[in-house]
């Protein structure tokens, strides 16, 4: 699904920004927002792709990831990787439970290297 909050184009090419989650999650709103506040702060529109980890079809490569996760260009924004089995996601650093921190997803969009 194609979640898509803005109509601001960058001219230079934008990051692959996908949300993992599974239903059900109660992380996954506050993911969101997070994400799309850290769009908006380095000018890239609030579109991403979000894929349910426990889907049948889901792509191989988010598969194992726990929910919810953000990758940027296939990178989780937290370091974290896949293991086997679906889990919750915690992140202790963050202002905001149950989602990465502002400062590691606004890193991972700027190519900064963690």
């Amino acid at each position: 699904m194609l979640h898509d909050l803005a109509v601001n184009a960058r001219t230079s090419r934008s990051p692959c920004i996908e949300l993992l989650y599974f239903p059900g999650c109660p992380h996954v709103p506050a993911a969101r927002a997070q994400l799309a506040k850290a769009l908006e702060r380095v000018g890239l529109p609030a579109s991403w792709v979000e894929h349910d980890v426990s889907a049948d079809a889901v792509p191989a490569h988010v598969r194992g990831y726990g929910s919810p996760t953000i990758l940027v260009d296939g990178q989780d924004v937290a370091g974290g990787s896949p293991a086997d089995g679906s889990s919750c996601r915690l992140y202790p650093e963050s202002e905001t439970p149950g989602a990465p921190s502002l400062r590691v997803i606004l890193a991972a969009l700027r190519g900064d290297v963690a």
